[in-house]
């Protein structure tokens, strides 16, 4: 058990680190698409993230696979210990979470993404516009179309980056939601047997309730709760037969 803890203990906190280098390469992308010019060593240290956030992923994934594997094979959820029932149900919320924390990353890549080919558009429609001017054959390497063609270059070296960066994420993706379904079984028993708990909580404590007010007026038959009325019975029949 103490193990286990250990294990989404490492599995949390690689979670986290994921999420906080995610908000953190968002940022990064907001500050390529607002900048002409961006510095190559921001650039640099958005690529040093993705790489680490992949990392993570995988690990991440590998990790959860091993908890998995480590289940009791055809264990249902009503013959299983409580503790396997806390494993269960720690590994199924931390998959959960690894799926929303990775698909709101794969989501800020993919708008990186289009918003990289906005600008390419709309920087093209402005050395289109440069090279159909009259004046293009006196001023042909005019500062405008220059800045244009070299923010084309810049952002299409950042969707070459991206591609093989999101087919990646696609295959976490795709690992990820095997593992969620095949917790569905397990998620709908541990649904059931939190709800038969609460049920029982509450029919035992009416009983106790109903033993409180017999043990204050024994004549009130009528409040007597369960598991005293088959003794009233056997014993008012014992007491008819002397």
């Amino acid at each position: 058990m103490e193990d286990s803890f250990k294990k989404v203990g490492e599995v949390r906190s690689l979670i986290e680190k994921i999420s906080r280098q995610a908000e953190e390469v968002e940022r990064g992308h907001g500050a390529i698409l607002s900048s002409t010019n961006p510095d190559r060593r921001n650039k640099h240290k958005l690529e040093q993230l993705n790489r680490e956030i992949k990392k993570n992923a995988h690990s991440v994934r590998a990790k959860l696979r091993s908890m998995q594997k480590n289940f009791p094979v055809e264990e249902n959820g009503n013959n299983a210990s409580v503790i396997q029932r806390i494993e269960k149900n720690q590994h199924s919320h931390l998959t959960r979470w690894f799926a929303e924390v990775m698909r709101s990353y794969h989501n800020a890549q993919i708008s990186f993404r289009e918003k990289c080919k906005a600008q390419i558009q709309r920087q093209l429609e402005i050395v289109d516009k440069s090279t159909t001017d009259e004046e293009l054959e006196i001023n042909c390497d005019t500062r405008t179309s220059s800045e244009a063609l070299s923010e084309i270059e810049s952002r299409h070296q950042d969707i070459l980056c991206l591609e093989s960066g999101i087919k990646e994420l696609h295959e976490i993706f795709t690992d990820t939601a095997m593992l969620l379904e095949s917790q569905g079984d397990l998620i709908n028993n541990i649904e059931k047997n939190v709800t038969s708990a609460a049920e029982y909580v509450d029919v035992s404590k009416e009983e106790i309730n109903k033993a409180v007010v017999y043990k204050k007026n024994p004549y009130k038959i009528a409040t007597l709760p369960s598991f005293f009325k088959s003794f009233k019975r056997q014993t008012a029949a014992k007491t008819a037969t002397d």
